[in-house]
C-alpha cells in the first residue's frame, strides 16, 4: 500500500506573508469591514489587548512564524514525497454560483495558477500577493490517477464527493492550495491532488465530525494507492480569524497535538464561521494521519487592532510513529 510519510497544517492568512510594520493595512481592512461591529469588538476585546499591539511584539511573532514555515517547507522537501494531498478551501475563486461542492477532488491534469490584476487586489492583500500567486501564469503538476482514485475510494466509503477536471476560464486556483505550492514547495514542485471542503458557504459546510471522518476516508483510500508511492499530506488554512478565539485554537491543537479526536469533533459548526471555518481542514488531516506522532511547531496570536481582530496562526506537522 502506499504510505503517508509526512502530514503538514499550515496558516495562510495573508497575515502571515506580509511584514509587521504592514501589518496595519490588514487593521485598516478590519475597521473598514461591514461585517464587524468594530465598535463592539473593541468593548469586548481581552484586557491587555494594548500590549499585543506594538511593533517589537509583531516583529517577534512575525519572525515566529516565518521560522515554522520555512522548517514545513525544508520537512516536504527532504521528505521528498512521490504526489502531496492538498486539503483546503475555495473562496470563490475556482467555485462560483453554479455549484459549492461539500467536499471535492480535483482530478484533471491542467491546473494554472493565474495571478489577478493589480487593480483588483485589496491594498492590504497586496504585500502578501507573492504568496498567493506567481508573477505570471503557472501550471501546477497535478497527479489525475491519483486523485482519481482518492474520488472513487471514498464514494466507496459513502463520501459522495463531487470531481473536478477542468478549470473555467479565467478562474484560478484558490491560495489554499496555491500558498502550499509556493510557501511549502517553493522551487521543488511536487504533484498536487486538490482535495476541497467547503468550509465557509452555507448551507452545505460539514460538520467538524464530519471532516474527522473524511480524513479518515481519505486515509484509507491513500492507502490503497499505488504500493511504492510516498504520499505526504497538507493542510491549508486556519486558525481562528477575523477575530481571533484563542480557546478554540488551544482546543484544535490539544485535540491534534494530545491525540483527542473528541475535541475536534465536538466543536459546534457556530464556531466554525468565517476565518474560523478552515479549522475545518485541520480537522481532516488529523482524522488522515491518527496513528502518526504530532508536533506543534508555532501558535501566535497575532492580534493586530484593539478590537481583537487579526490572525490565530498555527503550524504543524505529523511524522510515522
Amino acid at each position: 500500500m502506499a504510505k503517508i510519510i509526512l502530514g503538514l497544517a499550515t496558516s495562510h492568512s495573508p497575515n502571515v506573508s506580509t511584514a509587521p510594520e504592514l501589518w496595519k493595512l490588514h487593521a485598516d481592512r478590519d475597521r473598514r469591514n461591514p461585517s464587524l461591529d468594530f465598535a463592539a469588538l473593541v468593548k469586548a476585546a481581552p484586557a491587555g489587548i494594548e500590549k499585543e499591539l506594538s511593533p517589537e511584539v509583531f516583529q517577534r511573532k512575525h519572525d515566529a512564524c516565518q521560522a515554522a514555515i520555512a522548517a514545513l517547507g525544508d520537512a516536504l522537501s527532504a521528505a521528498n514525497p512521490d504526489a502531496v494531498v492538498v486539503i483546503g478551501d475555495d473562496q470563490r475563486e475556482l467555485f462560483l454560483d453554479e455549484c459549492q461542492p461539500a467536499f471535492c477532488v480535483y482530478t484533471g491534469s491542467e491546473l494554472v495558477d493565474i495571478p489577478p490584476a493589480p487593480e483588483a487586489v485589496d491594498p492590504s492583500h497586496k504585500p502578501a500577493l507573492w504568496s498567493r500567486h506567481a508573477e505570471a501564469v503557472e501550471k501546477y503538476l497535478t497527479d489525475p490517477a491519483l486523485a482519481l482514485h482518492l474520488a472513487r475510494s471514498l464514494c466507496a466509503q459513502n463520501f459522495d464527493v463531487a470531481i473536478a477536471s477542468k478549470q473555467f476560464p479565467e478562474r484560478s486556483l484558490g491560495h489554499a492550495f496555491t500558498f502550499a505550492r509556493l510557501r511549502l514547495m517553493k522551487d521543488k514542485p511536487v504533484p498536487m491532488a486538490p482535495v476541497f471542503i467547503n468550509t465557509y458557504y452555507p448551507p452545505n459546510q460539514p460538520s467538524a465530525a464530519r471532516c474527522l471522518d473524511f480524513g479518515r476516508a481519505l486515509r484509507k483510500a491513500i492507502d490503497a494507492w499505488n504500493p511504492d508511492a510516498r504520499v505526504a499530506v497538507v493542510a491549508s488554512g486556519g486558525l481562528s480569524h477575523f477575530i481571533i478565539d484563542e480557546a478554540l485554537d488551544r482546543q484544535v491543537i490539544a485535540g491534534i497535538v494530545e491525540r483527542k479526536p473528541d475535541l475536534l469533533a465536538g466543536i459546534p459548526g457556530e464556531k466554525l464561521n468565517s476565518g474560523n471555518s478552515e479549522i475545518r481542514n485541520w480537522i481532516a488531516a488529523a482524522g488522515a494521519m491518527e496513528d502518526m506522532r504530532p508536533a506543534l511547531l508555532a501558535y501566535e496570536a497575532a492580534y493586530r487592532t484593539e478590537a481583537g481582530t487579526g490572525c490565530g496562526m498555527a503550524f504543524a506537522r505529523w511524522d510515522p510513529a
